[in-house]
């Protein structure tokens, strides 16, 4: 195989789309290095794995000698993407964008080449464009092309209102790759017509046009909805050993596989071969634990992953925990008194018997013998409730 065959595999690895691979093979036969470019609204402070789908991504091009601009839409994030939405999205303050941009620039590079990234704040033109400038660039699009967006149609037929100002998101968007002057750009699979805008306005402006990747959206730890705060389905980056190699242990056997394909770094026979055993009768949980460990180690270190993997070992692996088992979250401001947490949670029929079961000793949380009847849950991470030896439940407030 030859090495621009090899490079084509790894930057089509996990891709939804690619346009085109024609033009793709054209600028990587210039043998100069690619400006890649991807773009990321700070719309809140923590980066989680979803985002890391296309940070990785990101990567993989470096590693072949690219140059990536993360750009940080500061000025984007105060329009609000409408991507997706059925509703006009509520704009950040300039205060709010800003500090969660902070917070960006620390955790990418967690991934990213230092030596290999240019990081920007798309406010640094966007924020400079006098109205006549801006008026000029609406001009590049007209009403009926920012319709044929599946969103925006679906909105106006069904006679949802579309602010003026979300019609400037994608050219906005689209501009940036004009000042970075990018041969390629990354983005989600919902976001494919932002990305097209850019193709679009480079023409306009006597650039050549940017190829286009588009990356699945990754799921939550409840397999269904995108992986999100505002689903309470994510995993931080930031989050603690623990906490973090917990939750990737949490996903079922079946989704644990999309996460190995876009996530992991190993190479796609290793996890071909991982999947034949599975099927072969290997516990498949031995294979999540290989996915955990990896994920950990690249946002802390193999000691942290170490630890991690003997507290998950400590807590539930010697017991009798199931491999799954049911999940809730329930919306709370103040506290729940644990035997009332315990009906909600359908591991006993009512409270009496709640206390009843806690005064045998019958009840644990994460694996901890509960011995007060009163006890009030107040905090949000997310816990193993236990009652007798065969009834679990995952329990988190929000």
């Amino acid at each position: 195989m030859s090495d621009l065959h090899k490079t084509l595999d790894l930057v089509k690895r996990g891709v939804v789309e690619l346009i085109s691979e024609e033009e793709l093979i054209e600028k990587l036969r210039q043998k100069r290095a690619l400006r890649v470019k991807a773009g990321f609204d700070p719309t809140a402070p923590d980066l989680h794995l979803g985002h890391t789908v296309l940070i990785n991504k990101m990567r993989q091009f470096q590693d072949l000698g690219h140059t990536v601009i993360f750009i940080i839409g500061d000025f984007t994030g105060m329009i609000g993407d409408p991507s997706g939405r059925n509703a006009t999205r509520p704009p950040l303050t300039e205060k709010e964008v800003m500090q969660n941009a902070e917070t960006y620039k620390e955790q990418v590079f967690k991934i990213l080449d230092p030596d290999k990234t240019e990081i920007v704040f798309n406010s640094d033109w966007m924020g400079k464009m006098s109205a006549a400038e801006l008026i000029k660039l609406a001009s590049t699009y007209t009403v009926a092309r920012m319709l044929e967006r599946n969103d925006f149609e679906k909105r106006y037929k069904s006679s949802q209102p579309i602010a003026i100002h979300e019609f400037l998101y994608p050219l906005a968007q689209g501009f940036d790759s004009v000042m970075v002057e990018a041969d390629v750009e990354l983005g989600g699979s919902d976001q494919k017509f932002n990305l097209l805008v850019g193709r679009e306005l480079q023409k306009h402006y006597g650039q050549s046009p940017q190829c286009v990747l588009t990356m699945p959206l990754l799921e939550g730890l409840d397999g269904v909805q995108k992986m999100s705060k505002s689903y309470n389905n994510y995993v931080g980056i930031n989050e603690k050993p623990a906490d973090m190699f917990g939750k990737l242990m949490s996903i079922s056997d079946d989704l644990m596989w999309r996460y190995f394909e876009l996530l992991s770094f190993r190479p796609m026979a290793d996890i071909d071969r991982l999947k034949q055993e599975c099927a072969g009768g290997a516990n498949p949980r031995d294979a999540k634990i290989l996915l955990a460990k990896e994920i950990v180690t690249r946002f802390h270190d193999h000691q942290a992953a170490d630890r991690a993997e003997q507290d998950f070992i400590n807590r539930f692996k010697k017991g009798v925990m199931p491999d799954e088992m049911p999940s809730y979250q329930f919306k709370r401001n103040d506290g729940v008194p644990i035997a009332t947490l315990l009906k909600q949670a359908n591991l006993v029929g009512s409270t009496s018997e709640a206390m009843r079961m806690i005064d045998q000793g019958g009840v644990k949380i994460d694996g901890e013998k509960i011995t007060d009847r009163k006890l009030q849950i107040t905090d949000h991470d997310e816990h193993v409730y236990q009652v007798g030896k065969r009834k679990f439940a995952k329990v988190q407030l929000v």
